[in-house]
């Protein structure tokens, strides 16, 4: 079986993404390895480290029923694997076509170790955009961390701007419940990323509750952050100003109350949730005066 050439990545990557594409557009040369073959359905595994964890189920049942009446026309890839098969590229395909209940899909058989299988997997979907943000990200951060790429090196593998892929993988720093509206598909990487100035948790699962709420758009968000940023500031100023001005009302009636009892000059100070208290006395006997006085104080309920 032959197919004819198929743009797939195009020119936009290198390396990786060449061979993706080599895997498809050079089905046409005459190579043990290019040959198409038909392997059982069921002896197909997916790649357990595939970025991409939800696949809509609408879109699945719309390519089933194409496959149904057209078959596949671009075959999966899979590399052997002890007594089965395992994904390499086209998963959507093999899912649809379980779903169409093919016993048999067209395959591409390849050699491939894991940090090129991981490679394929995240570049096939990053050029499809089938990844939602977070599985981006999460593809990021799995080559810098498993690979040792650098930010630049995935950059030129997945032919985005090394600044694309720091801000993809920043997305991970925002409150897990966020992430998981990412995910779901409830919530844009967009708004998502205007959440991140927001550095408390709580915060951002707030706002990105109303954002779904009152369906949002980025640029009210957007707003919106910079209002709370703004007030919050203020915010913290009026508090301390606040507790600044009760301090000095309180211990001001604590030294008029403690005069008056005493019949002398007394002094409260305060700083930092401690603080002392200046009593003056005048010679040995109003020494003697006022310590009989807090002797016989009543002590406080």
């Amino acid at each position: 079986m032959a197919l004819g050439k198929k743009g797939g990545l195009g020119s936009k990557g290198r390396g990786i993404t060449a061979l993706i594409n080599s895997e498809v557009d050079n089905l046409a040369t005459v190579s043990t390895s290019d040959f198409v073959v038909e392997i059982d359905i069921n002896k197909i595994e997916p790649n357990p480290n595939q970025p991409r964890k939800r696949f809509e189920e609408s879109a699945l049942e719309s390519l089933a029923q194409s496959i149904e009446e057209c078959g596949v026309i671009q075959p999966i890839i899979v590399r052997k694997k002890d007594d089965y098969y395992e994904l390499i590229a086209g998963e959507r395909r093999w899912r649809a076509s379980k779903i169409a209940g093919l016993k048999k899909i067209p395959s591409i058989v390849r050699e491939m170790k894991e940090e090129a299988l991981f490679e394929v997997a995240l570049i096939e979907n990053l050029q499809r955009e089938d990844l939602n943000a977070i599985e981006e990200a999460n593809g990021y951060k799995r080559l810098s961390e498993e690979f040792g790429l650098s930010q630049d090196d995935i950059a030129k593998r997945v032919a985005k701007s090394r600044s694309a892929v720091a801000n993809a993988i920043r997305l991970l720093n925002l409150d897990v419940r966020v992430q998981n509206f990412v995910t779901e598909g409830r919530l844009s990487g967009g708004h998502a990323r205007t959440l991140l100035s927001l550095e408390n948790g709580d915060e951002q699962f707030e706002l990105a509750e109303r954002i779904l709420e009152d369906s949002l758009s980025v640029r009210q968000v957007e707003s919106l952050v910079k209002y709370r940023l703004e007030h919050k500031n203020n915010e913290k100023l009026d508090k301390v100003e606040k507790l600044e001005k009760f301090n000095t009302e309180c211990f001001g009636r604590v030294e008029t109350d403690l005069k008056s009892i005493l019949g002398t000059k007394v002094k409260v100070k305060n700083k930092q949730n401690k603080g002392k208290i200046e009593i003056e006395f005048y010679s040995d006997e109003d020494l003697d005066r006022l310590l009989g006085l807090i002797k016989r104080a009543e002590p406080f309920e």
